[in-house]
């Protein structure tokens, strides 16, 4: 074992290794349906008898980069399959992201099936992408898949690719540059990802987008262009990366971890409650992290390996009691629970009045607030989930102060400590000059000393055949926050966050081909007859 190895090891507090004997089959061929060939590495722990398989599947460079992980996971007992997916790292066929997982993980499948060490008891393994490919097989897997570890992903490409109906931009550009420059020498990779910044904050401003990849990456990028041309979620384009249908089938048990600024947590928690609903009991790991959090990679190795170690080799040792683990800010405490919202969480409606005011009281007859949404200088994303490495943009509440298209609504002094956990919610009565239109939702705790700190956010994409007067009700990133006696609840309200989101133009255009843009007008209503709120799950 290498030395970085060991410091991984020890880094991430895994248990000790049952064995320091692994040999590595290098390049195996696994075919196809339609003829490519994946190349795969198999990891051997030697003088354990017959083991169970770990799979791993992956378009990163897991496997032609060290191989430290698969090491470290066949030390603690399992033969582990490594798999490159088509266009990378020595795979045939080119890239498809999402949209050929399914039908490449089963073919995978039965190959494995054909392997003399292979037992018959299979777990899957990885984050983020690698998270994504269990998904993509686990309703079909077979009686083989003992346990599973879906960490930082959800089951449906779309909601990760368009969450409220807006293009995540920031992350789409930022994922094509890394996986574009993934396999170059580690020193030629980060410069290009970090100079790489300037490239892609432009590639975000270009209109129209479709050629956002050219400025970006310098080359077309397919995959890119493929998400640009089928913006709806109805789309049929995407059925083929929605697996999420499929979640209440599947029976092998799941631990399923995050953080709560992971831009993937939504998706993550609709998984990890369709289980629960279909009678299932997976586990749920939410930490303090972002995506890219070192410390939320080596929870979710930690965490992973217990997993699969209690359900296919019978360790319970590394397993614990409680099914729910959560991080609470505010109280910046762990808390063990039985399922994520707690029981005891109640709708706690917050009115948005006249003013700047939030409260819980019904608001009086008033006008409505009002701002102009232009496309040209969309409102700026200043918190919330985690970005893509490489684009910068400016941060904190300093950047809105000087903006007139976000509204503001404040709260008075908390009497006492109020905790939030579950999923927040907002009910705008809202009216646009535009039936194309964005709305963004913001909830944060502000200070006493005036220093705000983000809580929840989302934003959520409109269409119609005429202009927007109705009730509009946008969910909210799930929270486990405390606000504390004395501070005050802020809640904002914009048409953008961007780069985080692409701006919407206004016209209609599909995304991959619009460049006009029309200013949007927009009143947000809290008078006795449209109550504009959010609710908070109070516990």
């Amino acid at each position: 074992m290498s030395i970085a190895a060991r410091i991984l090891a020890r880094r991430a507090k895994l248990a000790p290794a049952e064995t320091k004997n692994v040999t590595v089959e290098k390049d195996l061929r696994v075919p196809m349906a339609d003829g490519v060939v994946l190349l795969a590495d198999h990891y051997v722990p030697r003088g354990l008898g017959d083991r169970p398989t770990v799979l791993i599947r992956s378009v990163y460079t897991d496997r032609t980069k060290g191989g430290m992980l698969s090491r470290l996971v066949a030390e603690r007992g399992f033969h582990v399959v490594v798999v490159s997916g088509r266009g990378t790292c020595g795979s045939g066929g080119k890239l498809t992201p999402f949209v050929s997982e399914r039908d490449d993980g089963l073919a995978v499948l039965a190959w494995l099936r054909e392997q003399p060490w292979f037992t018959g008891e299979l777990g899957t393994l990885g984050q983020s992408y690698n998270g994504y490919t269990q998904w993509a097989i686990a309703a079909e897997a077979g009686p083989e898949l003992r346990a599973m570890s879906t960490s930082l992903i959800g089951s449906n490409a779309y909601d990760l690719l368009y969450p409220g109906g807006a293009l995540a931009l920031e992350l789409c550009l930022g994922w094509i540059s890394m996986v574009a420059n993934q396999e170059r020498p580690v020193p030629a990779y980060l410069s290009a990802v970090a100079l790489g910044g300037k490239k892609r904050a432009q590639a975000a401003h270009r209109l129209p987008l479709t050629e956002a990849d050219t400025i970006a990456i310098g080359a077309a990028a397919p995959h890119w262009r493929n998400w640009l041309a089928h913006p709806g979620a109805d789309d049929p384009w995407w059925s083929r990366g929605d697996h999420s249908r499929a979640v209440p089938t599947v029976t092998a048990p799941n631990h399923l971890i995050s953080g709560w600024d992971d831009i993937a947590l939504p998706g993550l928690v609709r998984d990890y409650q369709a289980l629960r609903k279909a009678g299932r009991e997976p586990y749920l790991t939410i930490g303090p992290w972002q995506h890219w959090d070192a410390e939320l990679s080596m929870t979710a190795l930690r965490e992973s390996l217990a997993w699969l170690r209690a359900h296919l080799l019978k360790d319970q040792h590394g397993l614990r009691e409680a099914p729910v683990r959560i991080y609470v800010r505010g109280a910046e405490a762990w808390r063990d629970l039985q399922v994520y919202p707690p029981a005891e969480a109640q709708p706690q409606r917050l009115y948005l009045h006249a003013n700047g005011g939030l409260a819980r009281d019904l608001p009086a007859d008033s006008a409505p607030d009002r701002y102009r949404f232009d496309p040209a200088d969309p409102t700026p994303a200043v918190a919330g989930m985690s970005r893509m490495i490489g684009i910068r943009r400016k941060t904190g509440d300093i950047v809105l102060r000087a903006r007139d298209d976000v509204l503001t609504y404040t709260g008075k002094p908390l009497p006492t400590d109020l905790e939030v956990i579950g999923i927040p919610s907002a009910e705008l009565y809202v009216t646009s000059s535009l039936a194309h239109t964005d709305f963004y939702v913001r909830i944060s705790e502000v200070s006493p000393a005036g220093k705000v700190t983000h809580v929840s956010d989302a934003l959520r994409r409109f269409a119609a055949d005429q202009s927007i007067d109705r009730m509009v009700e946008i969910e909210l990133a799930p929270v486990a926050h405390r606000f504390t006696r004395g501070h005050r609840i802020r809640v904002q309200i914009a048409s953008a966050a961007y780069p985080r989101w692409d701006r919407n133009l206004g016209t209609g255009e599909p995304p991959a081909t619009a460049s006009a843009m029309r200013a949007a007008d927009q009143q947000v209503h809290h008078d006795t007859n449209r109550p504009s709120a959010v609710i908070l799950p109070v516990t």
